[in-house]
């Protein structure tokens, strides 16, 4: 029997009834068959008598066979029949990731969870010293249950002739994988199933937010450290596969269970037979019930040993922003920039001593009091004339006034009058969310930091609600060199300016960061304030602003 005669209806080995041709791989042929001693689908590789890659196939099963978790699919045998080698593997039932991606990318959810679970695969195999080498969206099947499957454990590999790989390698497919599912894009060196490529500037990957709007900035992070040559921020790296389960878990927490209608996703697109609709792939999910859960401890360890680094920082926003944090996030402070103790800080509780100390002090105020009012009235009766009329009337000092303290900020908008009217405005609402963790970022600048040289600038409107004494505006920014300015309506206070021509600036600052204070010589009366970026810090290859958190004080 040679390659050309397995063919369907065949019977292989005395066993295996050949059904369909599934792939063809350099003369190397896939066919789904029916083993019908158990009665079950399973897939049978077939190499052709002679075929240099016989020895490679054997040895592959046999590294295959070894494997424990449940979400590779087992080799169940491997042998040669009438001088054709043939390798028999389990049968999966469900959608490839090659065939979902081409209807569009996996919504931030899904896609977390996807690698995921195939980096816990991968962790438990690179533990035994193997890896998969050829992870892609052609071996990744998402079955009719929703859950994942892994084909072609190291015989993938054997029968393309790539050989087994590393455990970096399958980090960094993976890392591919993930991209691809948040942007639809393939950021590797070329094009592939299907997708177009990904877009690069000056040599780099662009983010999965770069490409595609509504990627949870958490998930962006991960794929940077994953892809990014070096990762942005100065953020670890992550290259292995402990380390990326520990990352995706601080995102999606640490359930198996499919994500809401993952399973419904794949049975509604099998039942239809079509890859054309987007909803079949990308369907509103649910939040989880916790998005920032603890790294458990076994995964910590994991990480640390593997990746020789500490552990990521898992502390996430809620499950409709997923924004990350990038960086311990700074104390609360009040509003003399001095820091606020925790809420569970316990306080300090004086002594008895102290208590009479402070008794005593009091006393002794009342006292200063009293006598100062007898000196106060003496002086007066003193300049009362005989018919009791005073003769030179005290003066009066002006009455208080308002305290100083943080105005509330009703609404923002982002405000880029020079470029396409957009700068990122699902992110505003973080600069005054009270959150130092979450914030917003600038588009990324080439060239020069005055962005690039095509705008003047481009901030944040603040809506205040009424209109209302600003005396100060402080800014916590990230990074260090930003040139900004704080800027209010020109003609009335109470109407925001569409264009740049309607602002006049009252304070501005140069080469600032990480915290503001922009102070207008007077206080100054308006409902709007802007806050005006003219030049941004340096991040890889461009230059990019980014506002944690901005305050306005009367």
């Amino acid at each position: 029997m040679s390659n050309q005669t397995v063919s369907p209806g065949a019977l292989l080995a005395g066993r295996y009834r050949i059904a369909e041709l599934l792939a063809e791989i350099d003369g190397a042929r896939v066919w789904r068959a029916v083993d019908e001693v158990l009665s079950r689908a399973v897939v049978v590789d077939v190499l052709p008598i002679g075929d240099p890659r016989t020895n490679l196939l054997f040895d592959a099963a046999r590294r295959a066979a070894a494997a424990a978790d449940p979400r590779f699919l087992r080799v169940l045998d491997c042998d040669m029949h009438e001088g054709v080698t043939y390798c028999v593997r389990e049968w999966a039932g469900g959608r490839p990731l090659e065939r979902m991606l081409s209807a569009g990318p996996l919504t931030g959810q899904q896609a977390g969870w996807l690698a995921r679970e195939v980096s816990e695969a991968l962790e438990n195999l690179h533990r035994t010293g193997h890896s998969h080498g050829s992870i892609s969206p052609s071996t990744v099947v998402v079955t009719d249950a929703g859950a994942i499957k892994v084909v072609g454990l190291a015989t993938e590999a054997a029968l393309r002739s790539t050989g087994a790989g590393t455990p970096e390698e399958d980090v960094r497919a993976l890392g591919e994988l993930l991209y691809a599912s948040l942007t639809g894009r393939w950021p590797g060196p070329a094009p592939a199933w299907g997708l177009q490529p990904a877009p690069f500037e000056h040599g780099r990957l662009l983010s999965p937010r770069q490409v595609r709007a509504g990627v949870p900035r958490s998930l962006d992070d991960i794929s940077d450290r994953l892809l990014g040559d070096p990762p942005r921020h100065h953020s670890v790296p992550i290259t292995s596969a402990a380390g990326l389960s520990a990352a995706l878990s601080g995102v999606i927490g640490s359930s198996h269970e499919p994500p809401s209608q993952m399973d419904e996703t794949v049975a509604v697109a099998r039942q239809n037979g079509s890859v054309d609709d987007a909803t079949q792939v990308a369907p509103a999910i649910q939040a989880p019930p916790a998005l920032d859960p603890p790294v458990p401890q076994y995964q910590q360890s994991a990480y640390a040993e593997n990746n020789g680094h500490a552990p990521p920082q898992p502390a996430y926003a809620t499950a409709a922003e997923t924004r990350p944090v990038r960086r311990q996030p700074a104390p609360p402070q009040n509003g003399n920039g001095r820091r606020k103790p925790p809420a569970d800080e316990p306080k300090q509780r004086g002594s008895w001593g102290g208590r009479i100390l402070i008794l005593l002090a009091v006393l002794a105020l009342l006292s200063v009091i009293a006598m100062a009012q007898f000196l106060v009235k003496g002086a007066i009766n003193k300049d009362q004339g005989s018919d009791g009329k005073t003769t030179a009337p005290p003066s009066s000092a002006p009455p208080p006034s308002a305290s100083a303290g943080p105005i509330k900020i009703s609404a923002a908008k982002d405000f880029d009058p020079d470029g396409d009217k957009k700068e990122r405005p699902e992110d505003v609402a973080n600069t005054y969310d009270g959150k130092a963790s979450t914030t917003w970022q600038t588009m990324s600048y080439k060239r020069r930091p005055d962005l690039g040289g095509i705008k003047d600038g481009v901030g944040i409107i603040y809506d205040l609600g009424a209109v209302t004494d600003v005396s100060k505006v402080t800014v916590n920014l990230v990074g260090q060199g930003t040139n900004l300015e704080l800027m209010i309506p020109k003609a009335d206070p109470s109407v925001s300016s569409p264009t740049a021509d309607g602002w006049k600036s009252v304070a501005a600052l140069e080469d600032q960061g990480p915290q503001a204070v922009l102070t207008p010589a007077a206080p100054v009366k308006t409902r709007y304030v802007l806050v005006w970026l003219t030049s941004l810090p340096k991040e890889g290859s461009g230059y990019r602003g980014e506002i944690s958190e901005v305050t306005v004080q009367k």
